[in-house]
């Protein structure tokens, strides 16, 4: 490779184009975060110009080019941007802005100087003028933008190209909208060198700021030669930093691993690799502590269901390139990019709970749960040639162990490594839901045990399930799939199960009773007896009957037969009022399953609640069946 130290002007002033590889990432740096800082610098040299001093160089880093055979007479000659477009692309914006400030103030002394900065000569020598006059020329995404702001003869252009990114005053809107880079760099560019300019005496000031850019701004350009590799480059530049995601240096080494004798790198990127630019994949998704895009989760899922094993996020590119060079025989760029985009389209129906594949259900079930510890086996087996009805019914199962678990107050702490041994497991035997269930049913530690139909019904029955053992949205989707059950079990009008997420969680008999509800022996009690029986049973003290009875409802309340689902609005006026005030707002607003038994009953309490609870916990051990 080739290794010199060039001024900008060097950079811009022949008749070539820096080109960024249609795989790479698009323009990210923003006013606050580079350009700010950049322009600052700027403002310094040219300072230091105008009071005469000779200014120090001013290091921007090492820009990286591939230089590219130009196969005919026509056309510029091109260099492939390896590492530096975000630098180079910035500094196209810089030119252009003072070039649109220079123009409204009416100085011309350095048009001549820009264009030949800016502007690829001989239009008709070139191949495609339209793209070859650029001295720089983006990826996809950013093209159409680059070329409306980069083209605009003045600030009146880029007001009529992009109205909506102006007040009716002319100026720039601040505030509730997201600026095209392009746009917003080049104005940025543009207003600051006016005022700079404006500020520090006009024509003298054009100069000393046009050649801080072209003269007092250096890079160091390396150029590389045949047999230099330009994946390993990249790798030495970005792979330890954290300048890039993970996925942009998959992307890079993915198309610069491409086999030119058998594949077609843009049509892979069309096909296969483009979906995720789009925005549904930036997502950031959380879990635990860390916050990812949504693509990288997927890569992680996806070589954890393909290989069985654990891994480090911190190492997602490392880990992909050792799952691309395993087995006999490495994979290719095209196999790799068939399995990303195999996984992609379970992964949306699984993370998004939508969609026709059986993983979309079973997403949707355990959303509330938080369980990210099952996508790589639920992956491994929706991807899996297998029929839907054998997937359906392994992904039953695994929601049974969830949320059984759930219900029996037993941990999760265990999940990962349990899901990736079944996972494991699974790899080294018949994917099916027979092994499945056997798997899943091996262990009788408490870290991982899948409890059977008398534990899980006593939890029912006895456990204070909400708000303690499950919180709000993992109570609601078990109240809302029993409903769904009971539906099941009889004729309605209403056989489908609607969108319940919008119905509060309610303790049929409240928390505080208080007042409208007297014991089954017809005493009352109060919320500081209540708390005196509480405190008395905790440290092993004999309780009288009273007290007794105080304790048995105060453990009733949050078990399942005593919850349901009510409207918001009918909660709220419901709250800890008498059972026939509830009763009677139940009729007038609900036609839930779960509530049909409640408008015949004639009062409410521990009996009551204990019956519900045992028809609830039935349906429960069919609909999460062990």
């Amino acid at each position: 490779m080739k290794s010199e130290t060039w001024t900008i002007q060097q950079v811009f002033q022949d008749r070539r184009q820096y080109k960024v590889p249609f795989y790479q990432r698009a323009y990210v740096w923003t006013l606050e975060k580079q350009w700010q800082l950049l322009w600052s610098d700027i403002e310094d040299k040219a300072a230091e110009r105008l009071s005469g001093i000779t200014p120090a160089p001013h290091f921007l880093g090492a820009i990286v080019v591939e230089p590219q055979e130009r196969m005919g007479l026509k056309g510029v000659d091109t260099l492939h941007i390896i590492d530096g477009q975000q630098r180079l692309t910035t500094l196209q914006y810089v030119l252009a802005g003072i070039r649109l400030a220079t123009r409204e103030l009416g100085n011309k002394d350095a048009e001549s100087f820009l264009v030949g900065v800016l502007d690829n000569p001989n239009l008709d020598t070139m191949a495609i003028p339209d793209v070859e006059v650029f001295k720089v020329w983006p990826t996809f995404s950013d093209q159409k933008d680059f070329v409306a702001a980069m083209t605009a003869e003045k600030l009146d252009d880029l007001r009529a190209r992009y109205p909506e990114h102006f007040t009716q005053a002319g100026n720039f809107r601040k505030i509730g909208i997201l600026h095209p880079g392009a746009l917003n760099a080049i104005w940025s560019f543009a207003e600051w060198s006016k005022k700079w300019i404006q500020d520090n005496g006009g024509a003298p000031a054009v100069e000393a700021l046009v050649l801080a850019v072209l003269k007092d701004l250096k890079v160091v350009l390396i150029q590389l030669e045949k047999g230099d590799d330009a994946q390993v480059i990249f790798e030495t530049l970005n792979g330890r930093g954290a300048e890039l995601h993970a996925t942009d240096l998959i992307r890079n080494h993915l198309f610069m691993t491409v086999d030119q004798q058998t594949e077609d790198p843009a049509k892979l990127y069309e096909e296969k690799w483009k979906q995720f630019e789009q925005t549904i994949w930036k997502i950031g998704e959380r879990r635990g502590r860390i916050t990812k895009p949504r693509l990288e989760w997927l890569i992680f899922s996806a070589i954890r269901a393909e290989t069985g094993q654990e891994g480090d996020l911190g190492r997602l590119y490392v880990d992909f390139k050792d799952y691309a060079k395993a087995g006999n025989k490495p994979k290719s760029a095209s196999e790799q990019l068939d399995t990303l985009d195999t996984y992609g389209q379970h992964y949306l129906e699984l993370i998004q709970g939508k969609g026709d594949l059986p993983i979309a259900r079973f997403g949707r079930r355990l959303l509330a749960y938080d369980t990210t510890t099952t996508h790589p086996l639920a992956l491994r087996i929706s991807t899996a040639k297998i029929d839907p009805s054998e997937k359906t019914a392994m992904f039953n199962t695994i929601v049974s162990y969830v949320v059984r678990r759930a219900v029996c107050n037993l941990t999760p702490k265990n999940y990962n490594n349990w899901f990736m041994s079944i996972l494991r497991q699974l790899s080294k035997s018949v994917l099916s839901h027979q092994v499945l269930k056997e798997l899943m049913g091996a262990s009788k530690t408490e870290a991982s045990r899948w409890p059977d139909d008398a534990e899980f019904t006593n939890a029912i029955l006895t456990g204070d399930m909400y708000p303690s053992r499950l919180d709000a949205g993992r109570c609601r989707m078990l109240l809302t799939e029993l409903e769904g059950w009971l539906r099941t079990q009889k004729r309605t009008e209403e056989p489908q199960i609607p969108d319940l997420s919008n119905l509060d969680i309610d303790h049929i008999l409240p928390q505080s009773w208080f007042e409208h509800w007297p014991l089954p022996d017809g005493r009352t009690a109060t919320r500081a007896q209540s708390s005196a029986a509480y405190i008395l049973e905790l440290g092993g003290g004999a309780l009288d009957d009273h007290q007794m009875a105080i304790r048995k409802r105060s453990k009733m309340i949050p078990t399942l037969g005593n919850l349901t689902l009510l409207n918001l609005s009918v909660n709220r006026e419901a709250q800890n009022k008498a059972f026939p005030v509830k009763k009677k707002l139940l009729i007038e607003n609900t036609n839930l399953s779960l509530n049909v038994n409640l408008l015949g009953m004639g009062s409410w309490d521990e009996e009551a609640i204990s019956q519900r609870g045992k028809i609830l916990a039935e349906a429960a051990t069919q609909l999460y069946p062990r």
